[in-house]
């Protein structure tokens, strides 16, 4: 069975995302954008879960337009973090990185579905 890159992707920055939040909450004592954080940097992963199995091709374009909202939500928050000096400049860049990364999977994974259809 082919590797499915955006499921093992998402999946790990999930955690990325867990481990950021609990650093957040433990070390710098912030609590609401974190939580915020947290809410939209996870549900990226379950709404690609979700697509895999989707019962339609406009579902499953519909869930993954979900996931791309919520992962551009999630660069809101990590930029914020960064611009309010709870985040370093290293940990924005790596994390970050990892989101840019998974926005420009999600948006050719929209754009295929958008050209086949």
């Amino acid at each position: 069975m082919k590797e499915n890159i955006i499921k093992n992707k998402s999946f790990k920055f999930s955690i990325r995302i867990v481990k950021l939040y609990q650093y957040l909450q433990n070390q710098k004592k912030e609590f609401v954008l974190s939580k915020q954080l947290l809410r939209s940097g996870t549900s990226v992963g379950a709404m690609v879960r979700e697509a895999e199995h989707a019962e339609t091709r406009a579902d499953f374009k519909h869930k993954m337009g979900i996931a791309q909202k919520e992962i551009n939500e999630t660069i809101y928050w990590l930029q914020l973090l960064k611009e309010t000096d709870y985040l370093e400049q290293e940990q924005f860049e790596s994390i970050n990185k990892d989101a840019v990364e998974i926005i420009k999977l999600i948006t050719a994974i929209i754009k295929t579905i958008k050209s086949n259809s």
